[in-house]
């Protein structure tokens, strides 16, 4: 009711550069009251009037006091103005005869879940640095509530925005890395910091909300704007994070990795499948043997690995444990030394066996494979029948199965059998393990097959497997080795 009964005659909008604002209003008695509000260093200063108590050394005491339990500080102060004068001159503020009011404390809590969410994205390599146009004082102890600032951290881990200003671009770029804190920062320092860190060939990705934050969010690698931010901090952003919550960055990070993950994980079984495939049908025609897979069945390994594979793997949910990697070089190349060296032996191992079992049966006659052992030897290339086609392609079908569960658990240091939360690759892994059965006993003509005995089955689906379980062994011994 106050202010709706006084008349605004002039103002001076706050800014961060000034670090105050101002308002001249007249009540309706016609009297004239200049108020100013804003830093208290900055208000302290302009006034020439003050209570007995507030002295400098009392005044920076009790400020000091607020700001080591991180509140925000605020000072008041106001003064009469004389009839037909106006101290406010555009953006400049005539402050004679200000008397100096008080200040006030605000606290703005840290949220309860800030600080574990600080602490995944320092556990994942992320730096984390503050711009805040707070006091020095009041940044450290939200910093330190957050996590961010430890006791060994010292004097050249924070900065105010003057000192910051001083530095030359060199300076900049030797201190940057070791800065945690910018406190009384002003509008471009923000874009600065952002600036020097790109030239370090760092990756940057700013916050924020407000409009002085959009040439920041802009600069930056990612700009991500509060979801209540103003509209230019939201337009000059990549990414709107609509709860506000520190933590949906975390939560993007690990997403971010987990489906680039994923990614390599497909990348590796479909290379070895290819390599595999390429080969046999390659060494098939220099060595005169007959190719082992028809065009209808290459279309359905398509299917499994291109397709189907690719939903299994890409439908993994994502994995805490990424959070404790390094963030990998932008120049990385997505296929790692890891990858090459599963790619390469696994491929080989499956090409070796089957080269081997195609030159055997090439020269052997059975109905069974029980009979592989004891059959006997034809010396000239007689070529594979419809039967032992079925059987080449349902083995060389069941090996790159069993290996996509081995792609599966590649670099999660668990076994390929822990499917917690993996519905959807068990689901699309039990459509392969079907459809391979269903083609063979019911595809007939079309994909140049005849049905299997069931011993077969059981013979082909038990050694297949055996790709599982060596890859098991390996897992284990990675894990214990590091462990």
């Amino acid at each position: 009711q106050i202010k709706e009964s006084m008349r605004v005659i002039a103002e001076i909008p706050f800014s961060t550069e000034r670090k105050f604002m101002a308002t001249l209003v007249e009540n309706p008695s016609g009297e004239r009251m200049l108020h100013v509000k804003g830093a208290p260093e900055i208000v302290y200063d302009m006034c020439t009037d003050y209570p007995l108590t507030a002295t400098p050394d009392n005044v920076k005491h009790i400020l000091s006091e607020y700001q080591n339990h991180a509140m925000r500080t605020l000072a008041f102060a106001c003064a009469k103005v004389a009839d037909g004068t106006n101290p406010i001159d555009g953006t400049r503020l005539d402050t004679s005869g200000l008397t100096f009011l008080g200040v006030v404390a605000i606290a703005d809590p840290v949220r309860t879940d800030v600080p574990d969410a600080v602490s995944d994205v320092i556990r994942a390599g992320i730096q984390i640095k503050i711009v805040t146009g707070d006091t020095p004082a009041t940044a450290k102890e939200i910093g330190r509530q957050i996590g961010l600032w430890q006791s060994s951290d010292n004097e050249s881990n924070i900065i105010t925005g003057p000192e910051f200003e001083q530095l030359s671009d060199e300076e900049l770029r030797r201190r940057v890395k070791s800065l945690k804190i910018i406190a009384r920062a002003r509008p471009l320092d923000k874009k600065r910091l952002v600036e020097a860190l790109q030239a370090n060939n760092e990756v940057v990705a700013v916050t924020g909300d407000g409009t002085n934050d959009a040439p920041a969010l802009k600069s930056a690698h990612v700009g991500l704007s509060m979801g209540d931010g103003t509209s230019v901090a939201k337009e000059a952003s990549d990414i709107t994070i609509v709860d506000n919550s520190f933590s949906s960055i975390g939560r993007a990070v690990m997403w971010g990795r987990s489906l680039y993950r994923n990614i390599q994980r497909f990348v590796m079984f479909q290379m070895t499948v290819n390599i595999v495939a390429c080969l046999i049908v390659l060494s098939g025609a220099f060595m005169g043997l007959q190719s082992p897979l028809t065009v209808t069945q290459m279309l359905w390994v398509n299917l499994i690995m291109d397709t189907f594979a690719a939903m299994a793997l890409a439908s993994l949910p994502p994995s805490a444990s990424v959070m404790d990697e390094a963030p990998r070089r932008r120049t990385a190349f997505i296929i790692n030394r890891a990858m090459w060296q599963s790619i390469i032996s696994t491929g080989l191992l499956f090409f070796i066996f089957l080269f081997g079992l195609m030159w055997y049966m090439e020269h052997i006659d059975i109905d069974s494979l029980t009979d592989i052992l004891h059959a006997g030897f034809i010396p000239d290339n007689k070529g594979l029948d419809p039967y032992e086609l079925s059987l080449f392609f349902t083995t060389f079908v069941f090996l790159q199965f069993w290996n996509m569960f081995n792609a599966r658990a590649f670099a999660t240091g668990r076994s390929a059998l822990h499917m917690k939360g993996c519905g959807g690759f068990i689901a699309i892994a039990g459509a392969i393990f079907a459809g391979q059965i269903l083609i063979i006993e019911i595809g007939g003509q079309f994909f140049n097959v005849v049905p299997l005995k069931l011993t077969d089955w059981v013979i082909i689906i038990t050694t297949t497997s055996s790709v599982l379980w060596i890859g098991e062994l390996i897992r284990l011994f990675h894990s214990k080795k590091h462990n």
